[in-house]
């Protein structure tokens, strides 16, 4: 019973629907500063997540790129990067959806973090 008593509440939360701006609202679960180009950081995100993912949306986005990552099992968005060019490199911030569950899927957090300087 108290398995049900703790899923359940998590299952409703995680089947909310988010849009990108409100993603974009929240606070970022990482800032770093990465010495590959917005392009080159999205490009690594794609192959990283593209088992996990499925295909990721890429558009270009102020003085770089933003990558809206889906959800895995149901629509919408689950996470949105902000990879923005600066010299030498790129600024990438990360908003998730259920930024605040300790039990969230961590593949896109380790895809970020891999593609950081590898």
């Amino acid at each position: 019973m108290k398995w049900g008593v703790l899923v359940l509440p998590m299952a409703i939360a995680m089947s909310g629907c988010a849009n990108v701006s409100e993603i974009n609202e929240s606070l970022p679960t990482m800032n770093v500063i990465s010495g590959k180009k917005p392009h080159e950081y999205a490009q690594c995100l794609t192959e990283k997540l593209a088992s996990s993912r499925g295909a990721l949306q890429v558009e270009p986005h102020k003085d770089g790129m933003r990558v809206i990552v889906p959800q895995k099992f149901s629509s919408g968005p689950a996470a949105v990067f902000d990879i923005e060019d600066r010299s030498g490199g790129s600024s990438i911030k990360l908003h998730e959806r259920i930024s605040n569950v300790p039990l969230r899927p961590m593949d896109v957090r380790n895809a970020a973090t891999a593609c950081i300087s590898g």
